[in-house]
């Protein structure tokens, strides 16, 4: 293997040239790269004892912590397949992605331990090994992580050589999609890809070795494993870890180490910009702050940089991590645009004969590279539907104007015809999130017998703000055309979110389905 594309061995080397450098600040405590490196050691053992060997899976549920990128760092050294999950899933949600992944060993919160218990464990073959971070709370045959490993002080993986002798195109992790458009699927992520993604972070963020990253993100998502806290080892910088967002500890983390480097999605920004002023400080020391994910305005990005967020934007998937890019200056001459393609990837929009479209053409973004997924786990009919003659088609639908830049239009699952035209979703969404009173709004398609489908708007109304159909109808009136007229509006308390803050539409739709959303009011407009 070339042992420079794998991030263990990043450790490895920085433990020999700066051992005392900080790698990770968490909650007040540092750890150093040799500390870090130690550690790792300790872990890769404790694997090795379990009888863990390169192919198989390790899957590792829990809150941002050091333990985690230990583990990551563990699994890619010891040639494991590292299987990040979200520890907000329901028992059969977990279930699932337990049951696709196979894992061998299966690490887990103590806070989760209610949701494990209601799993179906004595079908599992082979038996999956249980531990939690810190021990256990309830009964079970659950391991104690931090004791089980610290047996191992000393001791030194058993290797032939220092690393596993796993080649660049072999796994490294199977993370899971949020499962937007329906079931969550893992996708196959290679240590090549892992490498690419760092150096496409590292032209972005303008990484440096004295570098201080905060990550609020959770790790068990590509924003902060790979889009942040992999980068960043790479480099030899700095990660302050927050176990979860909180606005006033962002501030007072930024302040107090001088953090350099942040990323975040719209949700976080709206709370920071929200914080109350006491909390607020001046933050002289960032100089990139990255924003990514969706419902994002020309008014907000406004917003936060008046609030002293100057931000940059990314757009990707779990599938290629980090897709276009645009810079500051871009975001502020080319308002709406994702940017362009990043350095170490061929991105491109097409029709649906797979040629390339023209300038203002709405098609599908696919990508060609080493920044892109192998395949989804265990399911080769998505995966040959999704990569096609060496390409990925991400399912997002964008144009590109005469300069080169993206703009998003949907999600082409999103779509729906109406009157045999096509209506985008997104579109009517970025028309209708102007309106004061709207806090969030998702518009879906649903049958309808003459025109075969229509929009609603489901909307969620900012808290003590009055709200009518009729008055957020028509924001519509001389933006779009009427076809694209939401025909019903109904409002929610609350909706399905994923971990960063995306709408789960499909979740939405089945509830409408079923009738059983939160409470709304149906109000019927005229077409």
């Amino acid at each position: 293997m070339i042992k420079s594309m794998n991030i263990a061995w990043w450790v490895k080397r920085w433990s020999e040239l700066h051992p005392h450098k900080t790698a990770i600040i968490f909650e007040g405590s540092r750890i150093s790269y040799l500390e870090l490196h130690q550690k790792v050691n300790l872990a890769c053992c404790w694997l090795q004892g379990l009888g863990i060997v390169k192919g198989e899976r390790v899957a590792v549920m829990l809150s941002n912590c050091p333990e985690f990128i230990e583990l990551f760092l563990a699994c890619s050294r010891l040639g494991a397949i590292f299987v990040p999950i979200n520890y907000r899933l329901a028992a059969p949600e977990l279930d699932f992605t337990l049951s696709n992944s196979s894992p061998r060993l299966f690490v887990f919160g103590d806070e989760s331990s209610e949701t494990v218990l209601k799993l179906k464990r004595d079908n599992r073959r082979p038996q999956m090994l249980l531990a939690t971070i810190p021990a256990c709370s309830v009964s079970g045959d659950f391991m104690d992580y931090r004791s089980e490993v610290a047996a191992f002080n000393g001791q030194l993986p058993i290797f032939s050589d220092l690393l596993s002798s796993a080649a660049p195109e072999e796994p490294h992790v199977i993370m899971y999609t949020s499962g937007t458009t329906g079931q969550p699927k893992g996708a196959v992520l290679s240590h090549r890809k892992t490498f690419f993604n760092c150096l496409n972070a590292d032209i972005f963020f303008k990484l440096h070795f004295d570098d201080m990253m905060l990550i609020v993100l959770p790790l068990f998502h590509s924003g902060g494993l790979f889009i942040q806290a992999s980068p960043v080892i790479y480099k030899g910088a700095t990660i302050v870890l927050h176990k979860n967002f909180d606005p006033q500890q962002t501030y007072t983390d930024i302040r107090q180490y001088q953090v350099s480097k942040f990323l975040g999605v719209p949700t976080v920004y709206k709370s920071l910009v929200k914080a109350a002023s006491e909390h607020r400080a001046d933050i002289p020391s960032l100089k990139v702050c990255a924003i990514g994910g969706e419902k994002l305005t020309s008014e907000l990005m406004v917003q936060f940089k008046e609030a002293g967020f100057s931000l940059r934007q990314i757009m990707g998937q779990t599938e290629t991590s980090i897709l276009l890019w645009a810079h500051e200056e871009d975001v502020a001459r080319k308002p709406g645009s994702l940017g362009k393609p990043v350095f170490h990837a061929e991105v491109r929009i097409v029709n649906r004969k797979g040629r390339p479209c023209q300038t203002g053409q709405v098609g599908e973004i696919v990508v060609r590279g080493s920044i892109m997924m192998t395949e989804y786990w265990r399911n080769p009919v998505r995966t040959k539907e999704t990569i096609r003659d060496g390409w990925l088609h991400t399912g997002d639908l964008a144009r590109m104007d005469e300069d080169g830049y993206f703009y998003f239009i949907d999600r082409a699952k999103d779509m729906f015809i109406s009157g045999g035209e096509n209506v985008y979703p997104a579109e009517v969404e970025r028309v209708l999130r102007h309106h004061p009173a709207v806090e969030d709004i998702a518009v879906i398609g649903v049958p309808d017998e003459t025109w075969g489908e229509v929009g609603y708007a489901l909307v969620i109304p900012k808290s003590g703000k009055t709200l009518k159909a009729e008055d957020l109808m028509r924001s519509c009136d001389g933006q779009l055309a009427r076809y694209k007229w939401p025909k019903k509006v109904l409002f929610f308390s609350d909706f399905p979110y994923t971990a960063l803050g995306k709408v789960r539409k499909t979740e939405l739709k089945k509830q409408y389905k079923e009738m059983k959303a939160p409470e709304f009011l149906k109000q019927t407009t005229s077409r």
